[in-house]
């Protein structure tokens, strides 16, 4: 039998588990190895002697994605429902509004319980409350994603990682530990599943008829629970020692670039930081991944789970709103429409490269990422605009749009989340001022123009 730390599990209403076959609803896990969502549901299945299956809810142009992220998803998709063939368990794609889908799904068949992955975004927190409010069986949350359950590590905003830091350290112990493996299920299903079967052969037809944005094509990384392990061991046996030396440079090729696979759940974050822990042996370089992978991940999951603002300005501390709001009316040496920003065509050679490299690799350096979006807040009539521009740019051209992270890296960048209040400048007012100098401090900036040019 399998289980799992009970503190990861959270019903989301009053009904108990019935016995009958079981469902997990998958969503922001996309894995099937090191999954404790599918792992509870396996247990719940195993020890009423019931089958097991996996949904997943497609919905089209979802917060603004675009071919490039529908087809990673996909094509990882695809994996996921091979590997679980493998494990005698089927998978199902349903296409739809997600709430009406799962309900429509559940209310046609015996079904003796949903467990469904946590998520701290707005739209994920909507479709879970109102299907376990529609659904006549048990709905149990599992938080799958973060390695100290977002719940449990804090009941409220933290104020930066200063303070998140030590809650974390104290029970990083009590939760940092392997993963048992999924079995495969030995009891089969009669529910008469939806055909046709979702799989690699169909990809190609169903990207095809899929109403989103095709402008922004799909790119070469290859997704999947596979590739994101391949990659994971690479980056261990090439870049992670000199890390911690690097990671503020972007010609140094020295980020971990595990971004998309964490994103779409192809790789868990805590298998990510088990081989880390035993590879670094506490090295410096180790340290500093662990610090982004674990304390920076596990705090923007705690801002946009208590801050259902996080995408506003007025999710912004007090003081940080104050100072915009002082600075509204300042004068703006610069002002860019959207369109010149997404196009690259700012005065800045910098900046134009950085937005060329998202625009063409679906990346942009995380150092770099800071830089971009306080210009973007400098070069726009108001820090509404800014802020709009900047997630819309984001999400539309990154791999890993749509996240807690990228959501958190603006709103600090902009908006002053989880920093302190600095010298006041024009436009700027208190929020923390970068410029062109300072990136000349830290890389060869001419060098990485002409890369991105």
């Amino acid at each position: 039998m399998i289980s799992l730390h009970s503190s990861r599990i959270l019903p989301l209403n009053n009904i108990p588990v019935a016995n009958a076959p079981m469902v997990y609803w998958m969503s922001r896990e996309q894995r099937v190895a090191d999954n404790w969502g599918l792992l509870h549901a396996q247990h719940l299945a195993l020890e009423r002697q019931q089958p097991l299956l996996v949904l997943f809810t497609l919905t089209d142009n979802f917060l603004g994605a675009t071919l490039r992220q529908y087809g990673f998803m996909l094509r990882g998709l695809a994996q996921v429902t091979e590997r679980l063939a493998e494990h005698g368990i089927p998978f199902v794609l349903l296409r739809g509004n997600p709430v009406d889908e799962i309900c429509r799904f559940v209310n046609r068949h015996p079904v003796g319980a949903v467990v469904i992955d946590f998520d701290p975004l707005r739209i994920k927190r909507f479709w879970r409350e109102n299907v376990a409010g529609q659904l006549p069986v048990a709905c149990l949350e599992v938080d799958g994603h973060n390695i100290v359950p977002c719940r449990v590590a804090s009941p409220k905003q933290e104020f930066g990682a200063y303070t998140l830091r030590p809650k974390l350290a104290r029970l990083l112990p009590e939760f940092l530990h392997d993963f048992p493996r999924l079995q495969r299920h030995p009891f089969k299903g009669t529910i008469q599943l939806p055909t046709p079967v979702f799989n690699q052969r169909s990809i190609e037809q169903l990207l095809a008829e899929l109403p989103v944005d095709r402008r922004v094509g799909e790119l070469s990384l290859l997704p999947g629970e596979t590739a994101g392990h391949r990659h994971l061991h690479n980056f261990i046996g090439n870049g992670l020692q000199q890390y911690h030396l690097r990671c503020n440079d972007p010609n140094a090729e020295g980020q971990s670039g595990l971004s998309p696979y964490l994103h779409f759940g192809q790789l868990a974050p805590q298998r990510v930081a088990l081989e880390l822990s035993c590879a670094s042996g506490g090295s410096a370089a180790g340290d500093a991944l662990l610090e982004q992978l674990i304390v920076r991940r596990e705090l923007s999951d705690n801002f946009c789970w208590h801050n259902r603002q996080y995408d506003s300005v007025a999710g912004f501390p007090a003081w940080a709103r104050a100072t915009v709001e002082e600075h509204r009316h300042d004068r703006r040496e610069y002002l860019y429409s959207r369109q010149q920003f997404e196009q690259a065509a700012t005065h800045d050679r910098l900046w134009n490269a950085a937005q060329v490299e998202m625009l063409q690799h679906g990346r942009m350096h995380g150092y770099l990422r800071m830089y971009w979006a306080k210009k973007i807040l400098e070069w726009s009539e108001s820090p509404e605009q800014a802020l709009e521009i900047a997630i819309a740019l984001n999400d539309r051209y990154q791999l890993d749009g749509r996240d807690p992270n990228g959501y958190t890296g603006i709103a600090w960048s902009i908006g002053g989340v989880h920093d302190r209040a600095w010298g006041a400048r024009p436009v700027f007012g208190k929020i923390r001022y970068m410029n062109e100098k300072g990136c000349r401090r830290k890389f060869d900036v001419e060098r990485y123009i002409g890369r991105f040019s």
